[in-house]
């Protein structure tokens, strides 16, 4: 009710502008489900006709409904308001009350103060505000501080309520899928047991595997979807299958509901303000740490695991992230470095990365993460084959007692995957014929003359019947349970192979994850520092046990290529009588071998003789000879010609006719002639003849 003190000021000019009617409702629900609301504020428009505004000029803008008022972002009315104020045009401001204009102090007071300027009244139920009067200003002021004060106490008494209800497990939130509500509102398995079967094999595969990745490879490789029941709407309750993504997997082995865990408050969202062409205010939500969860009520509920188990996974998944300024050991990887992820420096103790050399099989560890980070130099760097072969070792000596039980865990635990996968199978496939005869049923029930909708439904039909057909198919192409079961005469021979662990350590068909893993089993991780001659090697086993020992550093390339001190002495024995051609047929018919691992040559055997300055006696090139003669008695052909007083065309031809005892080691190379004193007496020429040119003429 409008007193005289209200009307007096309402003034001529104030009637002359427009009287903007304001209409807001906070969300889409309270539009629909309280019209009663906006019929009031609707109504606010024969009030402004009451107080002398003529229908003309009275404006009602409702384009916020279903906004909310804590900003105005994404209000238009509001700004729009805010625009023809600004702009004089506004002779009167209508709303139900202070909170519909605005729930924010700075928004409020922004329009209070463009009001004051233009001098535009405010109106609600309760009376008509003047702007310019210091005591109606300092009365909006406060009107908008209670409407801002008042979201705030109804936040804090849901949110109190919501925690009250927390601390005692009985506020209710979306379940996990594998996990409903029962009608004594008790969280329970989901009883579907293909959901219970896809939800069991995750965490299965991840005990066994260690690797969220390896849960995805799985179910791709076995053409296994994932559930997802969907929750709230029109669509409560219904399942959806899809294939498993890496995502889902971190989502379900994050979750504590699974480990029968009541938990409240693992997230927390902040405001933020986020860059743009409109400044826009939205949450940023990030999970908190489990030991900050502030309601934590073990045991609520049955679980697909136990508490324990859960605390490892996450153990298990911290340890397999590989942020770059985080110390953390890796999910396990294909390479052949069995210390992958648990190796560590000697010198500085930063883990150590791995790498592989040409050849693609040798691994090598380094310590690069100076070098990396801060351009440092390489801390070291050590070839890691005779390593790893160390380790294993140890690991394998240190197996022994523990054999026979691994062996009988691991033939049990594959026994019960192969179950596992078919049972999953025969839920899929039954599931299948479900929704086909599902589908019958409708088209059956169906009148026969509409066939607008026969002709879905008997669409629908033919669809679920041609996956049935398809799943079938498939599932003949496995092979069967029998066949990936282990027989007893087969869990025999496993049994007896396992008394002999390095026989399936050393096996081609041993996986290297499978080494890594169960190399993690007892080891905690590995420190290697290399020494002049040796690495040193020190295992920490889980127990906190240390064990050291000693490994001989890998000659470099240079040593290993280095010729064997017995081939050069061989070499300076026979270079006194022999060429180099036949230094290397003698070494190789001795078993010899050159430093590169491969038969002598004629280039090899000069190689040898030119490092280590070994003379040869029996030069294949007469150069090579000033005396003409060489170490087996032969001699070149100019001696020979010398001593038999003829020409060196006579020695050529005695040589090719095989006249004289004479080799050759190459065709048109030079001769090389054995001289006996009964050769010189019946060859030598008493006078050595010469030719004379003779003319033409």
């Amino acid at each position: 009710m409008l007193t005289p003190s209200h009307t007096l000021k309402i003034r001529p000019h104030h009637l002359d502008r427009l009287a903007l009617i304001y209409v807001r409702q906070s969300t889409g629900i309270q539009v629909r489900a309280h019209p009663a609301s906006a019929a009031r504020q609707y109504d606010l428009a024969r009030r402004a006709r009451d107080l002398g505004w003529p229908p003309e000029r009275i404006q009602v803008i409702d384009e916020d409904q279903g906004r909310s008022g804590t900003s105005t972002a994404g209000r238009d009315g509001f700004q729009y308001i805010v625009g023809q104020v600004g702009l004089g045009r506004g002779g009167a401001v209508l709303s139900l009350e202070a909170s519909r204009l605005a729930r924010s102090c700075s928004d409020w007071y922004r329009l209070i103060e463009i009001c004051a300027l233009t001098d535009t009244l405010v109106l609600d139920e309760d009376g008509v505000y003047d702007p310019t009067d210091y005591s109606d200003r300092l009365l909006l002021g406060f009107l908008g501080t209670m409407s801002e004060a008042e979201l705030h106490w109804f936040r804090s008494r849901l949110l109190g309520a919501k925690r009250e209800l927390a601390a005692e497990g009985r506020l209710r939130f979306r379940p996990p899928t594998g996990l409903i509500y029962d009608p004594e509102n008790r969280m329970v398995f989901d009883p579907d047991e293909q959901v219970q079967g896809a939800i069991h094999r995750v965490f299965d595969q991840f005990e066994q595997s260690t690797s969220a990745w390896a849960v995805v490879q799985d179910f791709a490789e076995h053409q296994l979807h994932c559930p997802t029941r969907l929750w709230g709407g029109e669509s409560h309750g219904q399942l959806i299958w899809r294939p498993l993504s890496h995502g889902r997997v971190l989502d379900i082995l994050h979750n504590p509901a699974y480990a029968g865990a009541y938990v409240y408050g693992r997230t927390k969202t902040r405001r933020v303000c986020l860059p743009g062409e409109d400044a826009r205010v939205k949450g940023r939500t990030w999970r908190i740490r489990p030991e900050d969860w502030p309601f934590l009520i073990p045991g609520h509920h049955a679980g697909y695991i136990t508490w324990d188990q859960f605390l490892r996974n996450q153990e298990r998944l911290d340890q397999n992230r590989t942020s770059r300024d985080e110390d953390r050991r890796g999910a396990l990887r294909e390479g052949v470095a069995l210390l992958q992820g648990i190796v560590r420096c000697g010198r500085c103790g930063r883990r150590m990365s791995v790498r592989y050399l040409k050849n693609g099989s040798t691994p090598s560890y380094e310590c690069n993460t100076v070098h990396h980070q801060y351009g440092g130099a390489t801390c070291q760097s050590l070839r890691g084959d005779e390593v790893d072969a160390a380790v294993g070792h140890v690991f394998l000596e240190a197996m022994k007692p523990a054999q026979l039980e691994v062996s009988m865990a691991a033939l049990d635990h594959i026994a019960a995957q192969a179950r596992q996968l078919d049972r999953q199978w025969q839920l899929t496939l039954e599931r299948a014929r479900y929704e086909a005869e599902l589908a019958r049923r409708r088209f059956q029930a169906v009148d026969p003359d509409n066939r607008l909708v026969a002709r879905t439904l008997e669409k629908e039909w033919n669809e679920k019947l041609a996956e049935i057909e398809r799943l079938e198919r498939d599932a003949a192409l496995r092979p069967p349970l029998s066949s990936r079961l282990v027989c007893p005469e087969e869990r025999q021979r496993i049994l007896a192979l396992a008394q002999d662990l390095p026989v399936i350590w050393h096996a081609p068909t041993t996986r290297a994850t499978d080494r890594k893993q169960l190399l993690g089993y007892l080891i905690k991780d590995v420190t290697l520092c290399r020494g002049e001659t040796t690495i040193q090697v020190a295992i920490r086993w889980q127990t906190e046990a240390c064990t050291v020992l000693e490994v001989p550093r890998p000659q470099h390339v240079s040593e290993v290529r280095r010729t064997d001190p017995v081939v050069v002495a061989r070499v300076r024995a026979l270079a006194l009588e022999h060429t180099d051609r036949q230094m290397a047929a003698l070494l190789d018919q001795e078993g010899l071998r050159s430093g590169t691992e491969g038969g002598f040559t004629r280039a090899k055997i000069q190689w040898i003789r030119y490092a280590y300055s070994i003379p040869s006696g029996c030069p294949e090139r007469p150069s090579a000879s000033p005396d003409g003669s060489r170490g087996d008695g032969r001699c070149s052909v100019q001696e020979a010609a010398k001593q038999l007083n003829v020409n060196i065309s006579t020695i050529a031809a005695w040589c090719r006719s095989g006249r004289l005892d004479s080799i050759q080691a190459v065709p048109h190379g030079p001769w090389w002639i054995r001289l006996t004193p009964e050769v010189i007496a019946e060859l030598r020429r008493p006078v050595r003849r010469h030719w004379s040119r003779r003319s033409g003429t």
